[in-house]
């Protein structure tokens, strides 16, 4: 009877995991509409065959990371608009902000996932609909904060792929020069044309990808991660590069890599011409609150403004203005959205001639256009 009793409680065990096994496949897709408007808020300059800076402020929300389709759908309205409005030719520099293609993490979960309303929530929906993946991923992951390493490392092949799938698509689609915001990876590098990652720490970075949707150069890792990320993003060590482009050479600095002299000084000694900082603020209103400076940096004590002193917005545009050369343009753009209880904020601007230009403050997707 003992015997019988075990092979029911085996038989009823295992049913239950096979169960499991075959929810975790399961990914039902749900219906999502997603608002494919945007609007020009800057359009600086006269067009003269010189080619032009094109910032997108996506207004991104996690139903539209549910399918790589969606995404792209979103992404490919905003361009199309600018085309109808004369701002895309083969000189085109398009800027997406950063972190946009973090949030690829999201990319093909449950629908349970994009409906709930707290960041902690879907990260446990991750998990369970990934227990072996999220398991394995735990026994390598390192930093302050190992569940969000987790996150990020267990996906990091299929990221990367999907990465250069969208944005290397984007700019072949639209004949553009396409700087792709960034994405969290480990240890990002291009071999042979693809994108790949290693078995190491995570680095923020960014990726550029010519007109025939091939990626120039190495992968741009940010050498001074913000204070809401440090805790599981390692800081870069590669010397900065800047690549060839129709509109000029082109440098990128991500996020808050643009508030140091020193990168500057790094891309002024290759004759660069145009700088494209993808931005992100992931506070609520964060933009007209005090700037929270950066420091975990020890840099940051050089800087000339102190944490409080002015707004973010005004730090932000201050220091980019103090730093870069008079000669040079260039575009700070910022996510837009909501990612359950993370609010993206922030107001893109340009520069130029020793100018800031502004956009003009409105809710959901902008365009930024600066004519070179």
């Amino acid at each position: 009877m003992q015997k019988l009793l075990l092979g029911a409680l085996a038989l009823v065990v295992i049913t239950m995991l096979c169960g499991y096994g075959l929810w975790t496949e399961q990914r039902p897709a749900g219906h999502y509409l997603s608002d494919l408007r945007v609007e020009l808020t800057l359009n600086q300059g006269i067009p003269a065959n010189q080619g032009n800076l094109l910032g997108i402020e996506p207004e991104l929300f996690p139903g539209d990371y549910q399918s790589l389709q969606r995404l792209h759908l979103k992404l490919a309205a905003y361009l199309q608009h600018a085309r109808e409005q004369g701002l895309i030719s083969r000189k085109t520099v398009v800027i997406l902000p950063e972190h946009i293609g973090t949030w690829l993490w999201a990319l093909g979960e449950k629908s349970e996932m994009y409906q709930v309303t707290h960041l902690d929530q879907a990260r446990q929906w991750l998990e369970l609909s990934n227990p072996l993946r999220y398991g394995l991923a735990m026994l390598g992951a390192t930093g302050d904060d190992r569940r969000a390493d987790a996150h990020l490392r267990m996906k990091a092949a299929q990221m990367a792929s999907d990465y250069q799938q969208l944005f290397g698509g984007l700019a072949r689609e639209f004949d553009i020069t396409l700087v792709a915001g960034s994405i969290v990876l480990p240890e990002p590098y291009v071999d042979g044309g693809t994108l790949r990652v290693g078995s190491g720490a995570l680095y923020n970075s960014s990726l550029v990808f010519a007109n025939d949707g091939s990626i120039l150069g190495q992968p741009v890792r940010q050498k001074h991660p913000d204070n809401g990320v440090r805790r599981f993003i390692h800081a870069g060590a590669q010397p900065l590069q800047v690549l060839e482009t129709p509109a000029g050479r082109l440098g990128v600095l991500v996020g808050s890599d643009s508030w140091y002299p020193n990168n500057y000084r790094q891309l002024e000694q290759q004759a660069v011409q145009v700088i494209a900082n993808p931005a992100f603020i992931g506070v609520k209103h964060g933009w007209r609150a005090p700037w929270r400076g950066n420091r975990h940096q020890p840099l940051a004590t050089q800087l000339p403004l102190k944490p409080g002193e002015v707004s973010e917005g005004e730090a932000w545009q201050r220091l980019i203005l103090a730093n870069k050369g008079r000669e040079q343009a260039s575009m700070s753009v910022f996510l837009q959205g909501r990612f359950w209880e993370v609010s993206a904020d922030g107001e893109g601007f340009a520069s130029r001639n020793g100018q800031n230009f502004s956009v003009s403050a409105k809710p959901g997707a902008r365009l930024l256009n600066l004519w070179l």
